[in-house]
């Protein structure tokens, strides 16, 4: 559907059945109110927003990379005006705390004005094979890309994915979140109005809207963020279509905690990885590995930690852990915890369902932890710490590398001989040494296994954004 003015779009819950199967309601998870309510774009509507996006391929791929940039640029400053409504906005549609969702908005601020630098000076490069010819390898825009883009950072990550399109000359069909979707309209209106009409069309609706822009024969690239289950239909699709992908999935971000390392640091490392956004990051801590040498000292002070965790509606200036997006997520966090202490492991802290409204879960911390588990063979998404205590980095490092994911990974130690077999070794795409979270500016990663595919961020994007067309210069035979 074209953009039209907020206040005529209703959302979404995706645990409610709604009444009218055409709409998706949004509550918000601190108190179970009704954030909004939003009309699904059927195919109709999907096929009339790709048709524009393809009808302002070519004008947007004939402007000047400058202009575009320049564009680009002036939507990074009306996004960064509306910080504080698009932060309050992300708050209500699920739950983080209010200064968590500014800094995501400044993040989104910070790529859309990365990409607005870099993609005039986007590469290309030449060849002379003879005196008399040269071969050109130049880049251009692919045509239509499909942005589908998270509820745990509706900001940051379409502004990412928005700005590397679009400096390189693509259109752009953006589907936000069905658990966002006001957020989402929000920054679509904003980026929009500068860019010529059809250059970013937005549609909002559930996973049947998702699965229609998808495979649609007239996308070119799909770019998604979300769950794996998600990410292999789209690659089905897109094997049909022939688009090309990029794929950030689900995670099960293992942290390894190395003997000789400070165990108060090293719990505070773990609880901002395990509890940040209530566990809700693609690239939380989701199972940690400790050298039995500092497990005592190390379990104790992080149950210290979960325990003293301010829990509250995001928009409570105290509060540390916000609600988890929804009821259904609750639930799944909560059983796999479930699961988990009936087949053996300790309940060291939180654990329970807290009673009131909201869909509230405090950080909770289990030990002996094992393969075989929910809670560390898949991706929790929710504020659990799973421990398992090992004999040595030799061991926690092979289960670090163990399983299907392959997005990213801690290691916290003072030996730089294991913090350099732990970034050549394990199969992930970021590997971080001593910081849980962190990077710099313009910093790319590249998925692997059940995590995804394609680089992400950095000006590797703008290379995915693109394709490589070889031209060959020869001089003419004259008559």
């Amino acid at each position: 559907m074209p953009l039209t003015d907020l206040t005529s779009m209703p959302t979404e819950e995706p645990t409610t059945t709604n009444a009218n199967p055409k709409l998706v309601r949004v509550l918000d998870p601190a108190d179970g109110s009704l954030v909004g309510e939003h009309e699904v774009a059927g195919e109709d509507e999907v096929r009339a927003a790709v048709e524009a996006a393809v009808r302002a391929a070519p004008g947007w791929a004939r402007t000047a990379p400058a202009e575009r940039a320049a564009m680009v640029a002036a939507a990074a400053d009306r996004v960064a005006a509306a910080a504080d409504d698009l932060a309050l906005l992300t708050t209500r549609e699920m739950g983080k705390p209010l200064a968590d969702a500014r800094g995501g908005v400044d993040a989104g601020v910070g790529a859309l004005r990365q990409y607005a630098e870099l993609g005039p000076l986007h590469r290309g490069r030449s060849l002379q094979g003879s005196w008399d010819a040269t071969d050109l390898m130049v880049h251009g825009p692919r045509g239509v890309v499909a942005a589908i883009t998270p509820w745990n950072d509706p900001v940051a990550v379409p502004c990412g994915l928005l700005g590397a399109a679009l400096v390189t000359g693509n259109t752009v069909v953006l589907k936000p979140s069905e658990r966002t979707p006001a957020t989402g309209l929000e920054l679509a209106r904003l980026v929009a109005a500068e860019l010529p009409a059809g250059v970013l069309e937005v549609v909002v609706g559930d996973g049947t809207t998702g699965a229609a822009l998808a495979s649609s024969e007239h996308v070119d690239v799909v770019a998604h963020v979300g769950s794996t289950a998600t990410g292999r239909a789209i690659a089905a699709a897109a094997a049909r279509t022939g688009a090309k992908l990029l794929l950030e999935n689900g995670g099960n971000d293992p942290m390894v905690v190395d003997a000789g390392v400070d165990p108060e640091w090293a719990a505070e490392q773990a609880a901002l990885g395990s509890f940040a956004n209530a566990g809700q990051i693609c690239t939380s801590v989701e199972r940690i590995y400790v050298v039995e040498e500092v497990a005592e000292q190390f379990l104790a002070a992080l149950v210290r930690r979960a325990r003293e965790r301010v829990i509250g509606p995001g928009t409570a200036p105290a509060t540390e852990l916000g609600p988890l997006v929804d009821e259904r997520m609750r639930s799944t966090v909560h059983q796999q915890v479930c699961d988990a202490v009936a087949a053996g492991a300790e309940l060291l802290a939180g654990g329970q369902v807290p009673e009131g409204p909201g869909t509230f879960y405090p950080a909770t911390v289990l030990s002996g932890c094992r393969s075989g588990m929910a809670v560390v063979d898949e991706e929790t998404f929710g504020p659990v710490a799973p421990v398992t205590i090992v004999h040595d980095f030799d061991a926690a490092l092979a289960a670090a590398a163990a399983g299907r994911y392959g997005l990213a990974a801690v290691v916290l130690t003072t030996d730089m001989e294991h913090a350099q077999r732990a970034w050549r070794e394990l199969p992930v795409g970021t590997v971080k040494i001593n910081a849980a979270f962190g990077g710099a500016p313009g910093g790319a990663a590249q998925p692997r296994g059940a995590s995804g595919t394609g680089f992400g961020y950095g000006p590797e994007l703008l290379d995915e954004m693109t394709t490589t067309k070889v031209v060959h210069l020869g001089l003419p035979r004259r008559g």
